[in-house]
């Protein structure tokens, strides 16, 4: 055994150095060393794990050391996260700092206090608090909304002082509030953005404001302010309702649990109740905590954790989970997990995790925008000083130019264009019961062309089910109530699957004494004065008991998959009782589904033998399969099969498909509800213990690509188009400003439709 264990771990470890080759792709490290795991390989602050055996949901308030996570408020774009970190890497408490825009997160490690933080998070123009245990309600800022609103009415105020031909200097100063009330907090974030050497949007739109008052362009000035602070709010709002997929798993759980005090329940803030705490959850409500019931019976809808539609029949020593519903009876529930540990928090953690973690696409984007803001920024000063001086234009004319190449500088949308899609589908996969722990995993899943299966718990039952009572010279009746007699007094899970057999069809037992067990081989006891035995056809071989034509019948059941039950005396067989693990119910409609969505080949892999992984496939659309396989047989298989080209993913149950998991592009645990080993092994994990949302994520994620391309291509095409107008003199400074924020929200919307997504 104990070479066994150390094979074992040695497939595992080969398996991850293999897939976890040294290097960062996405070009974020330099020479910053690569963190590998069994489950991925990884770089930078941007693709931690998502989960490891360490790491617990509490890491949501606050982790190991004196790393925090913040919510932030008033980011715009990817641009205003980079300028937040990049501010707070100058402070020299500060040891790391990574902001998650899509999330409004902040995870910073730092030596100084919260108020310090928040303090220098606001110098930069925004505003952070502290991530608390409950954080339902969040919501954004109000200031920008305020600040957009007086700009436009300053605005108005001052076209009507134009059409109603008012005094210059009133109509200008009108102008003027417009611009300060609009672009205040863009102009406070520009100097931070300066200071830390980076070009945001703020930067670019205080820039062109600026220039436009001071050529005299005083309502293009205020229009470009107006514009960005409008395009700016509807970007927030949009942007917020990706947000709340996260926020509604977060509120699945109620705040406070009814406990029993002095004879009276009493309700209690779930953070002050701990393990061994007897809860009661009413018919109706949400189940607070992670549990075993000790009391009561009910039907549980699970679907908030693992998308199943329908319920699920609970009692006495079942498990319940935080966040799902108490359909009926009233429960007791004995708790056996902290709120910060519940499964629900582990979710809630792996989302957030995921959702910072960039995807191939997302890197390559900001590597572009990188290169292009800065060129583009400085054409914009080539244009405003080298063509006046070749005596081809005035400066006025070039300088307003120079400002419209500004505005387009701004790669707002094309930053945008990947990170939102990623939020928007991972949030919408969290919902429905299927944890993706990140953009790449996301990515890898839309290329998948091969995936491969375990057989046993994955593609069947993981039990044995009577599949057949074979009765020789009596009643089927009489058979199973001898077996059942037999049966009742063993421990062996295929003796409990005869005696429930037959208790379900109401066969009672008959009375017995002598009853015995033959190791390895079955049980005897004497049942009406006769001496029966119920095993195997080890057993009835040693007994001498007459097989005759029965022989080749078993040898036939054995080769198909079955194992048998042979009951007799030792002078004759009288019956077999045939059984088999059945393949689940969902398993054909799933493997269709996949081969719907683009999968070519659907492998399984198992250990069993020839017979019963032949029987599975027949019953099933698996394309081929591959029997009486060890851990490093299956390494071998997914090999084979990424040899031949394929992108190949594994479905396993994350404990002893480790190896496999790990070298394949893509590992996919089942049944992740209370089992760690899946959450920590695997890239996605099913939360329900079957395969039905595997071909909805398979199209989901095919979806988030298609989404994701449009986003980029859309982005780059309005940018090309702005920049080929600007020459002719055809684009206007508020054109280019609604160009580039018109072009943000729409491919925010575009990213939103995932959300919605039905597959």
């Amino acid at each position: 055994m104990a070479d066994e264990q150390r094979r074992f771990k040695k497939v595992i470890l080969t398996a991850s150095m293999e897939k976890a080759k040294p290097g960062c792709d996405d070009g974020c490290c330099g020479d910053a060393p690569v963190k590998e795991t069994a489950s991925q390989t990884s770089c930078c602050s941007q693709a931690e794990p998502a989960m490891t055996a360490d790491i617990k949901a509490n890491d949501l308030i606050e982790s190991k050391g004196s790393t925090r996570v913040y919510h932030v408020e008033g980011m715009d774009c990817g641009s205003c996260a980079a300028t937040i970190e990049n501010h707070l890497r100058q402070n020299p408490k500060v040891r790391s700092v990574s902001v998650n825009f899509p999330a409004a997160r902040m995870h910073i490690e730092h030596d100084n206090s919260i108020e310090d933080i928040v303090r220098e998070v606001a110098k930069a123009g925004y505003k952070a608090k502290p991530m608390s245990t409950r954080r339902s309600g969040e919501e954004p800022t109000k200031t920008s909304q305020t600040a957009m609103i007086a700009s436009g009415v300053f605005l108005v105020l001052g076209l009507i002082g134009t059409l109603a031909k008012l005094d210059a200097y009133l109509i200008t100063a009108l102008y003027a509030a417009s611009i300060v009330a609009g672009g205040l907090k863009p102009a406070r974030s520009a100097y931070y953005a300066v200071r830390s050497r980076s070009l945001d949007m703020n930067v670019l739109m205080t820039a062109a404001a600026a220039g436009a008052a001071f050529i005299g362009e005083w309502l293009e000035g205020a229009t470009v302010v107006w514009l960005f602070a409008l395009g700016n709010a509807l970007q927030t709002r949009s942007i917020e309702r990706t947000r709340n997929s996260i926020r509604s798993l977060i509120d699945l759980a109620p705040p406070a649990a009814w406990v029993k005090r002095d004879g009276e329940l009493v309700h209690i803030p779930v953070e002050d109740i701990g393990v061994g705490t007897v809860i009661t959850v009413k018919p109706g409500e949400k189940v607070p905590l992670d549990g075993v019931i000790v009391q009561g019976a009910s039907t549980i809808n699970q679907a908030p954790i693992t998308g199943e539609s329908i319920p699920v029949d609970k009692e006495i020593g079942d498990t319940v989970y935080a966040g799902t519903i108490n359909e009926h009876g009233s429960l007791d529930i004995e708790v056996t997990k902290l709120t910060q540990d519940t499964t629900l928090s582990r979710i809630i953690h792996l989302v957030e995790e995921a959702q910072a973690q960039k995807a191939p696409a997302q890197a390559f984007v900001d590597r572009f925008a990188g290169i292009y803001t800065p060129i583009v920024f400085a054409l914009a000063l080539l244009v405003i000083v080298f063509p006046p001086l070749l005596d081809m234009g005035t400066w006025e004319e070039w300088f307003y130019r120079g400002l419209e190449l500004l505005v387009v500088a701004c790669p707002c949308a094309l930053v945008i264009s990947t990170p939102v899609a990623i939020v928007s589908a991972i949030g919408h996969a969290a919902k429905r019961g299927v944890l993706i722990k990140g953009g790449a995993f996301l990515e890898a899943a839309g290329h998948l062309t091969a995936i491969a299966f375990d057989k046993t718990g994955t593609l069947t039952e993981g039990k044995p089910q009577v599949v057949s009572n074979v009765p020789i010279g009596m009643d089927g009746r009489e058979l199973l109530s001898i077996a059942r007699t037999l049966e009742s007094h063993s421990n062996h899970p295929i003796a409990k699957t005869v005696v429930a057999y037959a208790s379900e069809r109401g066969i009672a037992a008959r009375s017995g004494d002598s009853f015995h067990h033959i190791v390895g081989k079955g049980v005897g006891a004497n049942i009406d004065g006769a001496a029966y035995y119920a095993g195997n056809l080890k057993l009835f071989q040693e007994l001498k008991t007459p097989l005759r034509e029965l022989e080749g019948r078993i040898e036939g059941l054995q080769h198909s998959g079955h194992t048998l039950v042979i009951v007799g005396t030792k002078d004759v067989i009288i019956g077999l009782i045939a059984l088999a693990d059945t393949i689940r119910g969902t398993t054909e409609s799933a493997l269709q589904g996949l081969r719907q969505a683009g999968i070519v080949e659907v492998v399984m892999l198992t250990g069993d033998h020839e017979g019963t992984a032949a029987s599975v496939a027949a019953g099933t659309s698996i394309t081929r399969y591959h029997a009486n396989l060890l851990p490093e047989d299956k390494v071998a298989a997914i090999k084979k099969l990424q040899a031949e080209g394929h992108k190949v993913a594994m479905v396993g149950d994350g404990i002893n498909d480790a190896p496999a998991l790990a070298v394949a592009d893509l590992g996919i645990a089942m049944g992740g509800v209370g089992t760690d080993t899946a959450m920590e092994t695997a890239q996605i994990v099913l939360m329900a213990d079957n395969l039905e949302k595997l071909p909805h994520t398979i199209k989901l994620s095919r979806k988030a690509l298609g989404i994701i391309k449009q986003n980029i291509w859309f982005s780059i095409t309005v940018k090309l188009a702005a920049l080929a107008l600007i020459f002719p003199g055809w684009l206007t400074l508020w054109l280019a400003v609604l160009s580039d924020t018109g072009a943000a929200l729409l491919v925010i919307l575009n990213s939103m439709r995932l959300l919605r997504f039905k597959g």
